[in-house]
């Protein structure tokens, strides 16, 4: 039985607190949040679960094994590592860090006292990320070419973290797991005009092989939309993940070159084939997580959303920014 500790009651956190507790080898047992209201929450829907306004409770308490961090990212650092040098896994919220020295930090005391870090990237225990990631390793896709997403709506708007750093972490997440390289180059405009924070931004990431990823993200769209293109030389898909019925639609749709002598030394040719919609998992994401986090720390397996995979969205992130603030492109080392 692993005894876990919640530290944030807001938004997410009740979710988490849910499915965590929905496994026979998980016991929560106290949630920590600095609202009463919250914790007045924790009581009515969970009778029987310590409530606490003091963190330490939490990262100290010699009847806790790991914690799970669903706060603001400015405070993931101080909890994470008060945590870990007390002997606890940890489970945090997205993006992992405000900066990418502070999560290297956790890395290394976490790597040091043999303890596990996972980063919730939720979305890539989907049942469509994971159909796309099997499409992608089996070659269906063929050659990868390009990942093109668009997440937006109207609101809500952030105080602490403008909408790179609160939408693009899901996105990034999903480009990371699915192209598997390290990008080279980072390109980020925006813009912010109802506070001081970015609202809208687009985001353009480029990965050796000549494989592109383009991410928009929006706070000000008067409409949802969270779809994603993946491209491939073989077919390509598209991921609506609004669409109840076919949330995954794989295209047997491409354009090849075809070599010629003379004035047309290089002919375009277009494939178009059948669609095909395949089906997918239906199981909660963060169900799915919350088991794998539980089944690492009993079996000592790296997760695939460890420490260093939240680094690598967290540099991203600094290299959006960078760009976003200077108007130029970003070379990652």
């Amino acid at each position: 039985m692993l005894r876990l500790g919640v530290i944030g009651y807001g938004y997410w956190g009740p979710n988490v607190v849910r499915n965590f507790r929905g496994h026979h080898d998980c016991q929560v047992v106290t949630v920590c949040d600095k609202s009463p209201s919250a914790l007045t929450r924790v009581m009515a829907a969970h009778p029987g679960i310590g409530v606490t306004t003091n963190p330490d409770a939490v990262l100290v308490a010699a009847d806790i094994d790991a914690v799970a961090i669903v706060t603001p990212v400015s405070y993931h650092y101080e909890l994470a590592k008060k945590a870990l040098e007390n002997g606890k896994h940890v489970f945090v919220e997205k993006p992992f860090t405000a900066t990418s020295a502070e999560a290297e930090d956790l890395i290394e005391i976490a790597d040091r006292r043999g303890l596990q870090i996972m980063v919730d990237h939720t979305f890539l225990f989907t049942g469509a990320v994971r159909k796309i990631k099997q499409l992608i390793d089996e070659g269906t896709l063929g050659r990868l070419y390009y990942y093109d997403s668009t997440r937006v709506n109207l609101g809500l708007f952030q105080h602490d973290v403008n909408v790179l750093w609160d939408l693009a972490p899901h996105d990034l997440s999903i480009m990371d797991y699915l192209i598997g390289t390290e990008p080279e180059l980072v390109v980020a405009t925006g813009g912010a005009h109802v506070n001081n924070l970015e609202n809208i931004a687009y985001l353009t990431v480029y990965f050796p092989d000549n494989v592109l990823a383009h991410i928009n993200v929006n706070w000000l769209s008067p409409v949802k939309m969270r779809t994603t293109l993946v491209g491939g030389q073989k077919r390509m898909l598209v991921w609506n993940d609004l669409d109840l019925a076919e949330k995954l639609r794989v295209y047997d749709k491409g354009a090849d070159i075809t070599n010629q002598t003379g004035m047309h030394a290089a002919l375009v040719s277009y494939r178009t084939g059948d669609m095909h919609a395949p089906k997918i998992e239906e199981a909660e994401a963060l169900k799915v997580e919350s088991r794998y986090f539980l089944d690492c720390i009993m079996n000592k397996i790296r997760p695939i959303n460890d420490g260093v995979a939240g680094l690598r969205v967290v540099r991203i992130l600094e290299a959006a920014e960078q760009s976003l603030n200077q108007h130029r492109e970003i070379v990652l080392a």
